[in-house]
């Protein structure tokens, strides 16, 4: 594939997870991992990418919305995030790109399974036990697999009171833990010349996602959209694993 081809596709998908991060709220990294390490010389140079493109994505809503963040319940599950994400940073940095990739697609399946079937079932008590335990899984996967959303969705769903302070927690959330994770990154050598080019390239189509998936707000059918990327996560899980 040529160089060109590479960079379109980046953007495509950059595009794709920005509308769908700013309509939902989360997603951003699960859909370009999925993507990513097929297209980046690394695996772990993908998850440099995304980490990158998601602070990105989630920086504007974030300092918009500063006013409406709780930060009692978000600075446990954020400082727990950031010390288990530097140790899986680092652990991922010194394994196999091919190895993991193989991790992820499984990681990608039980993700749209969850969200498929189990995730309107389950209802958990807010409180410092859940903070921790989904601060850890997130910064688990998100050192791993840049996809630290889903265990801090469910912990920020059950915790906050408004529609508002969820997209607040999240993003600010987001945020924070995608910029450290690429201060990590550095530190290890995957924030690459090759990192930062195909970032420059996708931040306008980061800029429109963001843009249209805002008009699209309150007007788009998210529980449909919502099943389309779980399928999407499904397929893309099948094919990392057997590729």
């Amino acid at each position: 594939m040529s160089e060109w081809a590479i960079v379109a596709l980046v953007c495509l998908m950059s595009f794709v997870a920005s509308f769908i991060q700013r309509t939902s709220g989360f997603g951003f990294g699960i859909v370009v991992m999925a993507v990513f390490p097929h297209l980046l010389a690394s695996y772990g140079e993908a998850t440099a990418l995304s980490g990158v493109l998601a602070a990105l994505t989630s920086v504007v809503t974030a300092i918009k919305m500063r006013k409406m963040v709780s930060w009692k319940k978000l600075l446990p599950i954020l400082l727990t995030f950031l010390v288990f994400s530097y140790f899986a940073t680092g652990f991922m940095a010194h394994v196999s790109g091919g190895e993991m990739k193989h991790v992820l697609g499984a990681v990608l399946i039980v993700v749209s399974l969850y969200f498929f079937f189990l995730a309107d079932r389950i209802h958990l008590r807010p409180g410092l036990p859940l903070q921790v335990g989904m601060g850890t899984l997130s910064g688990v996967m998100g050192g791993l697999f840049a996809m630290q959303g889903p265990p801090a969705v469910i912990y920020f769903i059950s915790s906050s009171d408004t529609t508002e302070e969820y997209i607040a927690m999240t993003q600010w959330y987001f945020f924070v833990g995608n910029a450290m994770m690429t201060v990590y990154r550095s530190v290890d050598g995957l924030v690459t010349g090759s990192v930062l080019s195909h970032a420059a390239f996708a931040v306008p189509a980061v800029a429109l996602g963001i843009i249209l998936g805002d008009k699209a707000s309150g007007h788009i059918k998210l529980s449909l959209l919502r099943r389309l990327v779980y399928a999407f996560l499904a397929v893309s899980g099948v094919i990392t694993l057997l590729v």
